[in-house]
C-alpha cells in the first residue's frame, strides 16, 4: 500500500452501496457539506446517473460533482465520481433488486481495486443488502467477511466506534446456535490482540484498558450456565495479563452496560453481533462507525443498514455516514503518524 500523498487531507473513496437503499441519500447529504471538501478529496464511486437522480429527489441540485476521465486523477476541492458501469440501471427506492445488488459489487470491487492500486487512502462504504448482492461473485454474509479476505489479511476485527465506546467482536455474522463453536482460546486471544493493536496503532492509545465479556448470562455462572468462560474466556485473560496486558473480565454484558462500567474501558470485545451492538447503538447509534482493524487499509461504514422503509423519501439522517469520514480521516493520519515514529 502507497502512503497518503497529502497527509492533510486524504483521498477517501466512498461507495453508494445499494441504489434502492438510504445510501446514495446519506453520501450526498454528507458532501453537500461544503467544509468536507477542506478535509478530505472525496472520491464517490457509483454512477453520476444515481447521483443526479437522488439529488433532484433531494431538491439538491445545486450539489456539484465532477466526473473522473483519468483513472487516479482527482481533484481537491471538488467531489470526484467513478462511474462503475456504463448500462442504465433502473433505481426503485425502498425496493430491493438484484441489479441494485449488482451495482453495488461493481461499487465496492472499483473501490477495492483502486485502493490496492495506491490511489486511495482509504474507503467508506454505504450501507449494502445481504440478499441482493448475494451470489457467485459474492459468496460473503457482508463486508468485513469480503474485505477480510480480498485484502488477504490473516484475520480482522469488526470495531464499532463511537464517542463514547469501543464495541469489538469475536464473531460477527454468524447465527445464534453457531456462536459457541467458534468461541475458542486462539480466537479470542487473537481478536483481543487485534482489538489492542488497533487501539495503539489507530486511536493512539498507548496503553489500552480492555472489558471482555463472557459468552452465557451472568458470565456463566462460575460455570451453572455454560462452561465456555471457565474453558476458554478466563484461561486466555489470565495469560494475557501475565503478560502485562490490561485485560480483564469476563464480565455479565447486561451489568457491564447498566452499571456504566463501560465508561472506565478503552475497548470492549463481545462475543457475538447483538451482544456488542445492541448496546453500542443504544449509545451511540447517531454517531457509531463501524471500522474494520486489522487490514492494511483504512476502512469504515455507518452503523446503519439500507433503510428501505425511508429510502427515497428525504428522511435519512447522514451524521452515521459523516462520521466514518471523519473517522477513516484520523485512522489515516493516525497511522502515518505511527509509520514516521511520532
Amino acid at each position: 500500500m502507497n502512503p497518503p500523498q497529502a497527509a492533510n487531507k486524504p483521498r477517501i473513496g466512498i461507495t453508494l452501496g445499494d441504489l434502492n437503499g438510504i445510501g446514495p441519500e446519506v453520501v450526498i447529504k454528507a458532501l453537500a457539506d461544503p467544509r468536507l471538501l477542506n478535509i478530505v478529496t472525496p472520491v464517490v464511486y457509483g454512477s453520476t446517473r444515481v447521483l443526479s437522480y437522488y439529488r433532484k429527489l433531494m431538491g439538491l441540485e445545486e450539489l456539484n460533482y465532477s466526473q473522473v476521465k483519468t483513472k487516479g486523477q482527482f481533484f481537491p476541492k471538488v467531489i470526484n465520481v467513478v462511474n462503475c458501469w456504463e448500462e442504465e440501471i433502473k433505481i426503485t427506492p425502498g425496493q430491493p433488486s438484484k441489479d441494485g445488488g449488482r451495482a453495488a459489487l461493481m461499487s465496492l470491487k472499483k473501490v477495492v481495486e483502486e485502493v490496492k492500486e495506491g490511489l486511495l487512502d482509504g474507503f467508506v462504504t454505504a450501507p449494502i443488502d445481504k440478499n441482493t448482492i448475494h451470489g457467485d461473485d459474492f459468496p460473503f454474509r457482508g463486508h468485513t467477511e469480503y474485505l477480510t479476505q480480498t485484502f488477504e489479511a490473516m484475520e480482522s476485527l469488526m470495531l464499532m466506534v463511537g464517542e463514547s465506546l469501543k464495541v469489538g467482536l469475536v464473531t460477527e455474522h454468524v447465527s445464534l446456535k453457531e456462536v459457541s463453536e467458534h468461541i475458542t482460546k486462539e480466537r479470542v486471544e487473537l481478536k483481543i490482540r487485534l482489538l489492542e493493536l488497533s487501539l495503539k496503532n489507530d486511536f493512539r492509545i498507548s496503553k489500552p484498558k480492555i472489558a471482555v465479556l463472557g459468552l452465557n448470562p451472568h458470565a456463566g455462572d462460575e460455570g451453572l450456565i455454560g462452561d465456555e468462560e471457565n474453558l476458554v474466556i478466563k484461561p486466555v485473560i489470565a495469560d494475557l495479563k501475565s503478560k502485562g496486558k490490561l485485560v480483564m473480565g469476563p464480565y455479565p454484558a447486561d451489568g457491564f452496560f447498566g452499571s456504566g462500567q463501560h465508561k472506565k474501558f478503552d475497548g470492549i470485545l463481545a462475543m457475538y453481533h447483538d451482544q456488542g451492538l445492541v448496546p453500542f447503538k443504544y449509545i451511540d447509534f447517531e454517531n457509531g462507525v463501524n471500522f474494520t482493524a486489522g487490514l492494511p487499509t483504512v476502512r469504515t461504514s455507518p452503523d446503519h443498514g439500507t433503510a428501505y422503509s425511508i429510502a427515497g423519501k428525504n428522511q435519512a439522517d447522514e451524521s452515521s455516514l459523516r462520521q466514518a469520514i471523519f473517522v477513516a480521516t484520523d485512522i489515516i493520519k493516525n497511522r502515518l503518524q505511527q509509520s514516521n515514529g511520532r
